[in-house]
Protein backbone atom coordinates (compact mmCIF):
# COMPACT_ATOMS: atom_id res chain seq x y z
CA UNK A 1 0.00 0.00 0.00
CA UNK A 2 1.42 3.35 -1.02
CA UNK A 3 1.76 5.87 1.81
CA UNK A 4 1.07 8.58 -0.75
CA UNK A 5 -2.26 6.92 -1.50
CA UNK A 6 -3.42 8.40 1.80
CA UNK A 7 -1.99 11.84 1.00
CA UNK A 8 -4.75 14.43 0.78
CA UNK A 9 -3.96 16.76 -2.10
CA UNK A 10 -6.12 19.88 -2.14
CA UNK A 11 -4.07 22.25 -4.27
CA UNK A 12 -2.53 19.92 -6.87
CA UNK A 13 -3.79 16.77 -8.52
CA UNK A 14 -2.32 13.42 -7.47
CA UNK A 15 -2.96 10.06 -9.13
CA UNK A 16 -1.11 6.82 -8.45
CA UNK A 17 -1.18 3.85 -10.80
CA UNK A 18 1.14 0.85 -11.10
CA UNK A 19 3.90 2.43 -9.04
CA UNK A 20 3.83 5.78 -10.87
CA UNK A 21 2.59 8.92 -9.11
CA UNK A 22 1.41 11.73 -11.39
CA UNK A 23 1.36 15.23 -9.89
CA UNK A 24 -0.79 17.70 -11.81
CA UNK A 25 -0.47 21.47 -11.46
CA UNK A 26 -4.15 22.15 -11.87
CA UNK A 27 -5.32 25.74 -12.27
CA UNK A 28 -5.69 25.79 -16.05
CA UNK A 29 -7.66 29.03 -16.19
CA UNK A 30 -4.47 30.81 -14.98
CA UNK A 31 -1.96 28.53 -16.74
CA UNK A 32 -1.39 26.54 -13.55
CA UNK A 33 0.40 29.10 -11.34
CA UNK A 34 1.89 28.22 -7.97
CA UNK A 35 0.53 29.63 -4.71
CA UNK A 36 1.69 29.56 -1.10
CA UNK A 37 -0.62 26.57 -0.56
CA UNK A 38 0.50 24.59 -3.61
CA UNK A 39 4.18 25.17 -2.76
CA UNK A 40 3.59 23.85 0.76
CA UNK A 41 1.61 20.88 -0.52
CA UNK A 42 4.25 19.93 -3.07
CA UNK A 43 6.92 20.17 -0.37
CA UNK A 44 4.93 17.84 1.92
CA UNK A 45 4.23 15.46 -0.95
CA UNK A 46 7.86 15.01 -2.03
CA UNK A 47 9.01 14.72 1.57
CA UNK A 48 6.45 11.94 2.07
CA UNK A 49 7.69 10.27 -1.11
CA UNK A 50 11.04 9.61 0.55
CA UNK A 51 9.27 7.12 2.83
CA UNK A 52 7.10 5.49 0.14
CA UNK A 53 8.49 2.29 -1.33
CA UNK A 54 5.36 1.55 -3.39
CA UNK A 55 5.82 4.61 -5.63
CA UNK A 56 8.69 3.95 -8.03
CA UNK A 57 8.60 7.07 -10.25
CA UNK A 58 6.93 10.48 -10.56
CA UNK A 59 5.50 12.48 -13.42
CA UNK A 60 4.99 16.21 -12.83
CA UNK A 61 2.80 17.93 -15.40
CA UNK A 62 0.27 20.70 -15.87
CA UNK A 63 -3.39 20.68 -16.81
CA UNK A 64 -4.88 21.60 -20.17
CA UNK A 65 -1.98 22.55 -22.37
CA UNK A 66 0.39 24.38 -20.00
CA UNK A 67 2.95 23.27 -17.43
CA UNK A 68 3.04 26.27 -15.06
CA UNK A 69 3.22 30.03 -15.35
CA UNK A 70 5.20 30.21 -12.07
CA UNK A 71 4.34 32.13 -8.92
CA UNK A 72 0.88 33.67 -9.05
CA UNK A 73 1.19 37.43 -9.49
CA UNK A 74 -1.68 38.32 -7.17
CA UNK A 75 -1.49 35.42 -4.70
CA UNK A 76 2.30 35.37 -4.23
CA UNK A 77 4.08 38.39 -5.70
CA UNK A 78 1.62 40.94 -4.35
CA UNK A 79 1.62 39.57 -0.78
CA UNK A 80 5.43 39.31 -0.81
CA UNK A 81 5.63 43.10 -1.15
CA UNK A 82 3.99 43.36 2.27
CA UNK A 83 6.35 40.98 4.08
CA UNK A 84 9.38 41.95 6.14
CA UNK A 85 12.81 40.39 5.66
CA UNK A 86 12.06 37.54 8.05
CA UNK A 87 8.85 36.68 6.21
CA UNK A 88 10.54 36.89 2.81
CA UNK A 89 13.35 34.58 3.96
CA UNK A 90 10.79 32.11 5.31
CA UNK A 91 9.17 32.03 1.85
CA UNK A 92 12.38 31.64 -0.14
CA UNK A 93 13.59 28.96 2.29
CA UNK A 94 10.34 27.05 1.83
CA UNK A 95 10.53 27.19 -1.97
CA UNK A 96 14.15 26.08 -1.86
CA UNK A 97 13.16 23.22 0.42
CA UNK A 98 10.78 22.02 -2.28
CA UNK A 99 13.69 21.64 -4.70
CA UNK A 100 15.70 19.89 -1.97
CA UNK A 101 12.82 17.47 -1.39
CA UNK A 102 12.55 16.71 -5.10
CA UNK A 103 16.28 16.01 -5.26
CA UNK A 104 16.28 13.97 -2.02
CA UNK A 105 13.36 11.65 -2.79
CA UNK A 106 14.64 8.35 -4.23
CA UNK A 107 12.18 8.16 -7.12
CA UNK A 108 13.14 9.53 -10.54
CA UNK A 109 10.96 12.53 -11.43
CA UNK A 110 9.90 13.18 -15.02
CA UNK A 111 8.61 16.63 -15.96
CA UNK A 112 6.11 16.47 -18.84
CA UNK A 113 6.16 19.99 -20.27
CA UNK A 114 3.63 21.53 -22.62
CA UNK A 115 2.95 25.21 -23.28
CA UNK A 116 4.03 27.77 -20.70
CA UNK A 117 6.79 26.67 -18.29
CA UNK A 118 7.98 29.88 -16.67
CA UNK A 119 9.55 31.24 -13.50
CA UNK A 120 9.05 28.81 -10.63
CA UNK A 121 7.42 26.44 -13.10
CA UNK A 122 10.71 26.28 -15.01
CA UNK A 123 12.45 25.62 -11.70
CA UNK A 124 10.21 22.60 -11.02
CA UNK A 125 11.09 21.29 -14.47
CA UNK A 126 14.79 21.96 -13.82
CA UNK A 127 14.63 20.14 -10.46
CA UNK A 128 13.19 17.03 -12.09
CA UNK A 129 15.51 14.25 -13.20
CA UNK A 130 14.22 13.97 -16.77
CA UNK A 131 12.25 16.36 -18.96
CA UNK A 132 9.96 15.49 -21.86
CA UNK A 133 8.59 18.48 -23.75
CA UNK A 134 6.46 19.38 -26.72
CA UNK A 135 7.10 21.42 -29.81
CA UNK A 136 4.93 24.22 -28.35
CA UNK A 137 6.67 24.34 -24.95
CA UNK A 138 7.94 27.78 -23.90
CA UNK A 139 10.49 27.64 -21.08
CA UNK A 140 11.64 30.85 -19.42
CA UNK A 141 13.42 31.77 -16.19
CA UNK A 142 11.69 35.12 -15.75
CA UNK A 143 13.04 36.34 -12.43
CA UNK A 144 14.92 39.35 -13.80
CA UNK A 145 11.74 40.42 -15.63
CA UNK A 146 10.15 41.10 -12.23
CA UNK A 147 13.22 42.79 -10.77
CA UNK A 148 14.66 39.72 -9.04
CA UNK A 149 17.96 37.88 -9.30
CA UNK A 150 18.26 34.70 -11.32
CA UNK A 151 19.59 32.88 -8.25
CA UNK A 152 16.25 31.35 -7.29
CA UNK A 153 15.64 27.88 -5.84
CA UNK A 154 19.06 26.60 -6.94
CA UNK A 155 18.97 27.87 -10.53
CA UNK A 156 22.53 29.20 -10.51
CA UNK A 157 23.81 25.83 -9.32
CA UNK A 158 21.63 23.45 -11.32
CA UNK A 159 20.88 25.12 -14.63
CA UNK A 160 24.57 25.42 -15.70
CA UNK A 161 24.95 21.69 -15.10
CA UNK A 162 22.07 21.01 -17.48
CA UNK A 163 22.68 23.47 -20.32
CA UNK A 164 26.17 24.83 -19.64
CA UNK A 165 27.42 27.97 -17.91
CA UNK A 166 27.13 30.39 -20.83
CA UNK A 167 23.67 29.29 -21.83
CA UNK A 168 22.45 29.35 -18.23
CA UNK A 169 23.85 32.87 -17.83
CA UNK A 170 21.97 34.00 -20.94
CA UNK A 171 18.68 32.58 -19.70
CA UNK A 172 19.05 33.98 -16.17
CA UNK A 173 20.29 37.43 -17.23
CA UNK A 174 17.77 38.00 -20.01
CA UNK A 175 14.73 35.94 -19.00
CA UNK A 176 14.22 35.03 -22.64
CA UNK A 177 12.22 31.96 -23.53
CA UNK A 178 13.29 28.68 -25.09
CA UNK A 179 10.89 26.94 -27.41
CA UNK A 180 10.76 23.16 -27.36
CA UNK A 181 13.17 22.59 -30.24
CA UNK A 182 15.84 24.91 -28.81
CA UNK A 183 15.37 23.46 -25.32
CA UNK A 184 16.06 20.00 -26.72
CA UNK A 185 19.15 21.22 -28.62
CA UNK A 186 20.46 22.84 -25.46
CA UNK A 187 19.94 19.66 -23.46
CA UNK A 188 17.22 21.02 -21.18
CA UNK A 189 14.71 18.59 -22.69
CA UNK A 190 15.63 14.93 -22.93
CA UNK A 191 12.94 14.32 -25.54
CA UNK A 192 10.76 16.39 -27.82
CA UNK A 193 7.33 15.12 -28.90
CA UNK A 194 4.15 16.45 -30.42
CA UNK A 195 1.65 17.76 -27.85
CA UNK A 196 -0.79 14.90 -28.33
CA UNK A 197 1.98 12.37 -27.56
CA UNK A 198 3.32 14.03 -24.40
CA UNK A 199 1.41 12.18 -21.70
CA UNK A 200 1.87 8.80 -23.36
CA UNK A 201 5.61 9.39 -23.77
CA UNK A 202 6.01 10.45 -20.13
CA UNK A 203 3.89 7.52 -18.94
CA UNK A 204 5.91 5.04 -20.98
CA UNK A 205 9.19 6.40 -19.63
CA UNK A 206 7.87 6.37 -16.05
CA UNK A 207 6.58 2.81 -16.43
CA UNK A 208 9.98 1.63 -17.65
CA UNK A 209 11.69 3.30 -14.70
CA UNK A 210 9.15 1.86 -12.28
CA UNK A 211 9.76 -1.62 -13.69
CA UNK A 212 13.52 -1.24 -13.29
CA UNK A 213 15.76 -2.02 -10.30
CA UNK A 214 14.37 0.76 -8.14
CA UNK A 215 16.89 0.42 -5.30
CA UNK A 216 19.68 0.77 -7.85
CA UNK A 217 17.87 3.67 -9.54
CA UNK A 218 17.64 5.42 -6.18
CA UNK A 219 21.40 4.95 -5.73
CA UNK A 220 21.99 6.43 -9.18
CA UNK A 221 19.90 9.49 -8.31
CA UNK A 222 21.67 9.89 -4.97
CA UNK A 223 25.13 9.64 -6.53
CA UNK A 224 24.26 12.06 -9.32
CA UNK A 225 23.38 14.54 -6.59
CA UNK A 226 26.32 13.84 -4.26
CA UNK A 227 29.01 13.82 -6.91
CA UNK A 228 28.41 17.45 -7.88
CA UNK A 229 30.53 18.37 -4.88
CA UNK A 230 33.21 15.70 -5.37
CA UNK A 231 36.47 15.50 -7.22
CA UNK A 232 36.87 12.69 -9.75
CA UNK A 233 38.94 10.44 -7.50
CA UNK A 234 36.54 10.93 -4.60
CA UNK A 235 33.60 10.19 -6.89
CA UNK A 236 35.20 6.97 -8.14
CA UNK A 237 35.70 5.80 -4.56
CA UNK A 238 32.12 6.69 -3.63
CA UNK A 239 30.77 4.87 -6.67
CA UNK A 240 32.77 1.78 -5.74
CA UNK A 241 30.95 1.67 -2.41
CA UNK A 242 27.54 2.38 -3.99
CA UNK A 243 27.95 -0.25 -6.70
CA UNK A 244 29.15 -2.86 -4.21
CA UNK A 245 25.98 -2.15 -2.23
CA UNK A 246 23.87 -2.59 -5.37
CA UNK A 247 25.55 -5.94 -5.93
CA UNK A 248 24.08 -7.22 -2.65
CA UNK A 249 20.50 -6.80 -3.89
CA UNK A 250 18.18 -9.55 -5.03
CA UNK A 251 17.54 -7.57 -8.23
CA UNK A 252 21.18 -8.06 -9.19
CA UNK A 253 20.77 -11.81 -8.80
CA UNK A 254 17.43 -11.73 -10.63
CA UNK A 255 19.13 -10.06 -13.59
CA UNK A 256 21.84 -12.73 -13.67
CA UNK A 257 19.35 -15.59 -13.39
CA UNK A 258 17.20 -14.07 -16.14
CA UNK A 259 20.22 -13.62 -18.42
CA UNK A 260 21.29 -17.22 -17.84
CA UNK A 261 17.75 -18.41 -18.64
CA UNK A 262 17.52 -16.11 -21.69
CA UNK A 263 14.49 -14.24 -20.38
CA UNK A 264 13.74 -10.67 -19.38
CA UNK A 265 14.40 -9.92 -15.68
CA UNK A 266 11.50 -8.92 -13.46
CA UNK A 267 12.81 -6.53 -10.82
CA UNK A 268 11.20 -6.16 -7.40
CA UNK A 269 13.20 -3.29 -5.92
CA UNK A 270 15.11 -5.23 -3.27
Amino acid sequence: MSALAAFTAKHVGLAIDSGVATVILNRPERKNPLTFDSYAELLALFRAAAEDEAVKAFIVTGAEGNFSSGGDVFEIIGPLLEKDTKGLLAFTTMTGNLVKAMRACPQPIIAAIDGVCAGAGAILAMASDLRVGTTRAKIAFLFNRVGLAGCDMGACAMLPRIVGQGRAAELLFTGRGLDGAEAERWGFLNRLVEPEALQAEAADLAARLAAGPTFANALTKRMLEMEWAMGVNEAIEAEAVAQALAMTTEDFRRAYDAFAARRKPVFEGN
